[in-house]
């Protein structure tokens, strides 16, 4: 049985693409911080807005590993599987990877968005960021991936 995948536009490519380089940045900088650059830490701090609470909180940390290197990590993953000459390959699993790598990033984002409000009381603009771009690759590739792979039909000519 052969399985279907089916080419995507060119602005799903770039845009894709546009969003892991800025979810690798800020991941990058935030991770930099983290290991012993807190005068690069440029936010805001009042009694709702405070990323050198959130991130040197308890929260910060996951399974020892810090939630900036895993954001380094998984934004390097995506930044891969959005490379536009990857869109074109035909190896189905690829595919299906890039969404669940998407939807696994975002459930982590739930957690964190959990922890800063319910636990730390505080938000880090910098890490909101990393959620927005998260939540907005997760909204693309779960109209666009289905439809590549054939599970749907397009609604458009």
């Amino acid at each position: 049985m052969t399985r279907t995948v089916l080419p995507v536009a060119l602005w799903v490519k770039v845009v894709t693409l546009a969003l892991s380089l800025m979810g690798l940045a800020v991941s990058t900088y935030l991770t930099i911080e983290h290991y012993g650059h807190p005068g690069l830490l440029l936010c805001s701090s009042n009694s709702v807005i405070n990323c050198a609470v959130v991130t040197t909180s308890p929260q910060s940390v996951f399974l020892g590993i810090p939630v900036a290197v895993l954001g380094l990590i998984g934004y390097g993953v995506m930044t891969t599987l959005n490379l536009p000459w990857l869109w074109n390959v035909r190896w189905y699993w690829l595919h299906v990877g890039r969404l669940l790598v998407s939807i696994g990033s975002m459930a982590f984002v739930l957690w964190l968005v959990a922890a800063e409000i319910l636990y730390i009381g505080k938000i880090c603009l910098w890490c909101t960021a990393v959620h927005l771009i998260t939540f907005i690759l997760l909204v693309i590739l779960s109209r666009v991936v289905p439809t590549q792979l054939g599970w749907v039909t397009s609604t458009t000519e």
